[in-house]
């Protein structure tokens, strides 16, 4: 068995600046993540500068992320179809994005849209020998009026995966957005194991007295995110079900969400979130002393 790495999600803009500490630090894999623009970053040259910073250090580029909207906007594709193309330079066999929306109309009206547009990125992807992962957050939308992102829910996975058949595409899957949504993320991540491309590290807590006394429609905020460590979900299930399930790939911690520990204690979390997540996943490995 190969244990399942802990890294953290890191700002490509920040990559120079932020990535020497995360590796003190101790993460083992990072994501280098850009919303919605590269902020002219030219990958050929950070990948480099990255691979400098990284060394014989031992800690690598799990995956490149683009969260954008492909599906309404080409320049959006097009920069999408570059990250595809670049991810290798960096050594990550995954690029992760939002599946996309027409914004303000239903999900099932982007279906043939994001089959059309995922359907080439897909076989981009498999050329580059890399995966895409989508990731299950829904950005402020609803299932009928989206924002950005279509992901956020498994009935709208159901018809992606039925839309587009190849295993070139997945989940990049967090217990937080579905706990959001009142979902039970253990059993959902037992369904849904074999489409998990990559995991990222935030959790959520859940004020039940609030849905009780409200509702979910009552203006009242109901899920917070968290830092795992601080959060409603057992990580060692999850962990459990990731080594049942097959999956070879990282969680990556996604910080900057947390209401208690952020600003000056952002850090904080994050180290705490390190230590925790080991300690979900048995600690460091100890070989066997009969096996000398």
């Amino acid at each position: 068995m190969e244990q399942i790495k802990i890294g953290t999600c890191i700002p490509g803009t920040k990559a120079k600046e932020w990535l020497p500490h995360m590796v003190k630090a101790g993460f083992e894999t990072v994501s280098l993540n850009f919303h919605m623009s590269l902020e002219n970053t030219d990958l050929k040259e950070l990948a480099k500068e990255v691979k400098e910073i990284l060394g014989d250090s031992g800690v690598r580029v799990s995956c490149l992320g683009y969260y954008c909207n492909a599906l309404q906007y080409e320049e959006h594709k097009k920069t999408l179809e570059y990250c595809i193309d670049s991810a290798r330079l960096f050594g990550a066999g995954t690029v992760t994005t939002f599946a996309g929306a027409l914004e303000g109309k239903p999900v099932e009206e982007a279906i043939p849209v994001f089959g059309k547009v995922f359907g080439d990125l897909a076989k981009r992807a498999e050329d580059n020998q890399v995966k895409i992962g989508f990731e299950n957050c829904p950005m402020g939308g609803s299932w009928n009026q989206p924002t950005c992102n279509i992901g956020f829910n498994p009935k709208a996975w159901e018809m992606m995966f039925n839309e587009v058949t190849s295993d070139n595409i997945g989940l990049e899957w967090e217990p937080a957005h579905q706990m959001s949504q009142l979902i039970d993320p253990i059993p959902q991540l037992k369904q849904w194991i074999k489409k998990v491309v990559h995991v990222h590290g935030k959790d959520s807590s859940v004020d039940w007295d609030l849905v009780r006394r409200y509702g979910v429609f009552g203006g009242v905020k109901f899920a917070y995110d968290r830092t795992p460590g601080f959060g409603d979900t057992n990580w060692r299930d999850i962990l459990s079900i990731l080594h049942m399930g097959g999956y070879n790939g990282d969680i990556c911690v996604e910080g900057y969400h947390d209401p208690i520990y952020n600003g000056d204690w952002e850090m904080t979390a994050q180290l705490h979130s390190l230590n925790y997540l080991k300690w979900c996943r048995g600690g460091d490995f100890v070989p066997n002393p009969w096996d000398k």
